[in-house]
């Protein structure tokens, strides 16, 4: 067994230790790829991997857990210990991350009464319920109990979003009773008062922040100094890099001089854990978003511009900080166990085609509402995806307004698209006649609940509502929450279907394209989407995420493991009407 202390310094079995750590984030790289990720972790100089766990993965319905495939933390903190790194865990329940209502799970907003990150006592009650599950997960892997965890954070960058001290308390001592024994942090922008209403009694805060180390590092230690806070400087992210949101003009990236003045400075007077050392990918609908003047919802990459490349490739950022870190400490690089390759399979051409109107009695069940105000997504059980409400005219109308709808929505008349709203779109007054009969149809899609700062107790998804047809609620409603899971999408009626798109009419229409990709070895390889509008992509039922022509993201990477040798069904949904009659694929990945 190993000790593990904070005092002027880390202290690893009484001796001086300096954390030199890398993100990786278990849930948004394929398992069988986490080796490879960790041991080039390892040989760009890092002694220590830091990871966040999702509550909303981990939990996915309450009292419903999964601890496996991309849920695996146990297996992801054993391979790291195997390699002699030592580990970092942020485990929620907030994890902020550019990850869906930054790791809430959505089941939380249809509490009654709940209100997230504060003294509140539903939020309380299922939080405990959550910790009783997960700690003792975590308690065998602390360094002090044989393990490799060797600092623990009780919650994330509060400082911006409250200074309740009785609830980072309340998350403080549920660790402990939970058999948590490592030191504990805390970790916010080092400003003002976000770092000191951050903090907690007994907790060393740390900082996160991307550039101008010297000044902030000087910051931290007068602000630590006024709360008789003790201990080591540490940047908890160090941001070399950024994410993407769709509709950006380019890939983000950092400059890498600004990158190497501030690392050598951080290890001079400090510890330091790169975000993201391998940022990885945003599979299924689980991507954040956030808003400020406007939403911005992240793409399916989080390359973020790392030293390792959203497939793993080793970069010159990473040659640049390996060199620096040779300067602080001595290491031997390992050789690599894990063959990874990439392939251009070439152009796919779809087979099938059907229409979601013509199916969608068989693949969700529909389900009625008579009242004035739509049910949003949580209240209709649903939690990802989309979901469709249509009801019929009852009377002449020539303007429709819709109340509280997130977060973009397309409107059909009579399964005839007549416009897509988008964000604050969607609560304008349209021009759109209706006659007594016609068929109104509102398809609304969940781009990605924000993950940051006050928005995230207001992100209850679809129609919350009235739907107003010259200011009457239209009532008498059908819904169908639409998941897309993998159950979901074998429902598909593709008896339905048209061969090919050359045989489906061009009406804007949402639409299921299915394609066969046959494969004589599994490689990875990277999806174009170009000539699609927007819309989502599953292979073999899995979700590898959303494509959208607004880019900057151009290609989806499909990592090798989710292939298999001979013939692979892939499933495009594209909600816009615009689909090309082929799809391919190529070696190289295209972020823009």
């Amino acid at each position: 067994m190993s000790t593990f202390e904070i005092k002027d310094t880390f202290l690893l079995d009484g001796k001086p230790f300096q954390i030199i750590s890398g993100s990786i984030h278990y849930f948004r790289v394929v398992p069988e790829y986490w080796q490879d990720r960790l041991e080039k972790l390892k040989n760009m100089g890092c002694n220590t991997v830091e990871t966040y766990i999702p509550w909303n993965i981990t939990e996915p319905k309450k009292g419903e857990f999964c601890f496996d495939g991309l849920c695996d933390f146990e297996k992801f903190l054993d391979l790291a210990q195997k390699l002699g790194l030592y580990a970092i865990v942020r485990p929620s329940p907030y994890i902020c991350a550019e990850w869906e209502l930054g790791g809430l799970p959505s089941w939380l907003l249809a509490v009654p009464g709940l209100e997230p990150r504060c003294k509140n006592e539903p939020y309380y009650q299922n939080v405990r319920d959550y910790y009783k599950v997960l700690m003792p997960r975590l308690v065998n892997h602390q360094i002090d109990k044989g393990g490799n965890i060797i600092l623990m954070q009780i919650e994330n960058e509060y400082g911006y979003y409250g200074k309740d001290m009785s609830y980072m308390k309340f998350l403080a001592d549920l660790m402990r009773e939970g058999g948590i024994t490592v030191p504990f942090v805390t970790s916010d922008g080092p400003w003002g008062k976000m770092f000191i209403n951050g903090q907690c009694d007994g907790v060393l805060p740390t900082g996160n922040f991307g550039s101008h180390a010297r000044p902030l590092f000087a910051n931290m230690k007068r602000m630590m100094k006024k709360t008789g806070n003790r201990g080591p400087l540490m940047c908890m992210e160090f941001w070399i890099g950024w994410f993407d949101a769709w509709g950006n003009k380019e890939h983000k990236t950092s400059k890498i001089k600004r990158n190497i003045k501030d690392l050598n400075y951080i290890l001079k007077k400090g510890n330091v854990n790169f975000y993201m050392f391998h940022g990885g990918t945003n599979f299924g609908f689980m991507n954040g978003s956030n808003y400020f003047a406007k939403l911005t919802p992240d793409t399916t990459s989080y390359d973020y511009d790392a030293p390792l490349s959203e497939d793993g490739k080793i970069t010159e950022k990473y040659r640049v900080f390996q060199d620096i870190i040779r300067k602080y400490r001595d290491f031997e690089e390992i050789p690599l166990s894990t063959k990874i390759e990439q392939k251009a399979y070439g152009v796919v051409k779809a087979q099938k085609v059907v229409k979601l109107f013509d199916i969608l009695d068989t693949l969700a069940d529909s389900k009625h509402f008579s009242g004035e105000k739509l049910p949003g997504m949580e209240a209709c059980g649903q939690d990802y995806g989309y979901i469709l409400y249509k009801t019929k005219a009852d009377a002449a109308s020539s303007v429709l307004k819709i109340e509280d709808g997130q977060d973009r929505i397309h409107e059909f008349k009579n399964g005839e698209l007549m416009t897509i709203l988008f964000d604050k779109e969607t609560s304008k007054t349209l021009d759109l006649p209706l006659a007594a009969g016609d068929e109104l149809t509102l398809l609304v899609e969940n781009l990605g609940r924000v993950n940051f700062a006050s928005k995230i107790p207001f992100q209850r998804k679809g129609i919350r509502g009235k739907v107003l047809a010259d200011e009457k609620a239209l009532t008498d409603w059908t819904y169908y929450n639409l998941n897309l899971d993998k159950a979901q999408l074998a429902k598909i009626d593709w008896t339905k279907a048209e061969d090919g798109i050359a045989g489906m009419d061009k009406a804007a229409t949402p639409t299921f394209s299915r394609f066969y990709l046959v494969v004589d070895k599994a490689c990875d390889t990277y999806l174009d989407f170009t000539g699609w509008g927007k819309g989502c992509i599953f292979l073999n039922g899995f979700n590898l995420g959303r494509f959208w022509e607004i880019g900057p993201q151009k290609r989806l990477y499909v990592p090798a493991p989710l292939l298999k040798e001979g013939e692979n069904e892939i499933i495009i949904f594209e909600t816009d009407g615009k689909r090309a009659d082929s799809i391919e694929f190529f070696a190289e990945h295209k972020l823009y």
